[in-house]
């Protein structure tokens, strides 16, 4: 890349979506690294400390939140930029290697990238999207997208006013709502009898952020943006919806990053509350696979087994951490060639043998925590409250919100006024909701004197 046409790539995705910048004297922080600060000193990115990840908040203090989990996807996706760029040259092509400069990027990327989840985890999500099944919807990358370009406090009208190319990584499906979503799926009944699976919502983005999609992508080519934002138009029976095809450069790295933070630390979570044992392990060793094993310098399957589960904490700190650098160090560049703009052209993926372990370690981490009928029934009881607390809002809304978001209520449009207590209820806190849920509708809970 010559000089010329570096500085139009750090013009073009650099620019914000609003031209008033925020000059401070002696700042000599460049554009993402502007980004980041951003985010880290936002109010969404605080509240990640009081959301699930796994396991509901109250339920322990050694497992993740949404905020430490956030911090080691952030981490993750660092090393990751850090091994293409430094360690194997091998992996890397020099058409792609500028767009790797930063690692302030990529870290805002993976901080951002479960800002829009709601509380009490995928289950607010899916109560969400039943409330809002006729109002466009909800799902929670799409919501991060929201937070991130219309409801954050920096700029009026702009959320964070963060740069295009972070806007960029962080859509992380780059299609609409009603594109994917697959008609007739939910339809209405009582809260207490909704399957599950109905109300789970489609990998989109939301119609309201339509504008602000197009001028992320705006400057690829017609032609470009069209397939980048193409899906496979007829899902199977089995499948909920239509599913995107394509992610950005930066997405894929956040994506394995996130994929290697859920697998191998909501795993360790297992272990040390012994939801995952031993036994579970040992069925995992088909899948480990002794040539990745070997080349990556891992111990045997057996001997990283006695690490994992031993009684001594930092035996299971160093598997983990070796697990994690074998991980990393299978990044590998993807070449898509229907693409030639750069950022859409190259993705980073995994070697075969490593996503199959990946896999693996992630399906484990499913049927022995999130499936067991504990979490389920506490899923239940969230999915319940947030119906039951949407309802309520809806019926009496400049009474019950809050003064901001009841000033926003009466300010929007008659189709946009059910997005405005979407938003209120999916920036709660587990530990918020809770209390507010009990306020509504729990008899001597709360004082007038109680603030929430």
């Amino acid at each position: 890349m010559g000089k010329v046409q570096r500085q139009h790539a750090i013009e073009k995705w650099g620019a914000r979506r609003s031209e008033a910048p925020v000059i401070r004297n002696n700042d000599v922080r460049n554009v993402y690294e502007r980004d980041r600060a951003r985010v880290i000193h936002s109010s969404s990115f605080r509240r990640l400390q009081g959301k699930t990840q796994v396991l509901g908040i109250s339920e322990g203090d050694f497992h993740r939140t949404r905020l430490t989990h956030s911090m080691e996807v952030a981490q993750i996706g660092r090393g990751i930029v850090q091994f293409l760029k430094y360690t194997d040259r091998s992996v890397i092509n020099p058409e792609i290697e500028k767009y790797l400069e930063t690692s302030a990027l990529i870290e805002t990327v993976c901080f951002c990238h479960d800002l829009g989840h709601p509380p009490f985890g995928h289950s607010g999500e899916k109560a969400l999207n039943y409330m809002m099944r006729d109002h466009g919807g909800f799902e929670g990358n799409g919501q991060s997208l929201r937070i991130l370009a219309r409801l954050e406090s920096y700029q009026p009208s702009f959320g964070l006013n963060l740069t295009r190319r972070t806007l960029l990584g962080i859509l992380k499906y780059p299609a609409s709502y009603s594109a994917v979503h697959k008609k007739n799926r939910i339809t209405a009944a009582d809260f207490e009898s909704i399957n599950k699976d109905d109300v789970k919502p489609p990998k989109c983005y939301m119609a309201s952020e339509e504008d602000v999609v197009q001028w992320i992508l705006e400057p690829f080519p017609a032609n470009e943006r069209d397939l980048f934002q193409s899906f496979i138009p007829d899902p199977s029976e089995d499948e909920k919806h239509s599913k995107t095809l394509f992610k950005s450069f930066d997405t894929s790295i956040m994506n394995l990053a996130d994929d290697i933070a859920y697998g191998v630390h909501d795993f360790e979570d297992g272990i040390a509350l012994k939801l995952i044992r031993r036994e579970h392990w040992n069925q995992l060793e088909p899948a480990f696979g002794k040539t990745w094993a070997r080349v990556k310098q891992l111990a045997s399957f057996d001997k990283l087994g006695d690490e994992l589960f031993s009684q001594e904490g930092y035996r299971r700190k160093r598997a983990i951490g070796s697990l994690v650098n074998a991980f990393i160090t299978s990044a590998r560049l993807k070449t898509l060639e229907q693409f030639k703009s750069p950022l859409l052209r190259y993705n980073v993926t995994f070697e075969p043998a490593a996503e199959k372990f990946l896999d693996a370690l992630m399906g484990a981490a499913v049927e022995h925590i999130i499936k067991i009928q504990s979490v389920q029934s506490l899923e239940y009881r969230g999915r319940l409250m947030i119906m039951k607390m949407f309802e309520a809002l809806e019926s009496d809304p400049l009474s019950l919100l809050t003064e901001s978001s009841a000033r926003d209520y009466e300010e929007a449009d008659d189709l946009d006024k059910k997005r405005v207590i979407c938003d209120y209820i999916a920036g709660m806190t587990d530990a918020y909701a809770s209390k507010f849920y009990q306020r509504l509708f729990v008899p001597g809970f709360g004082t007038v004197f109680e603030r929430l």
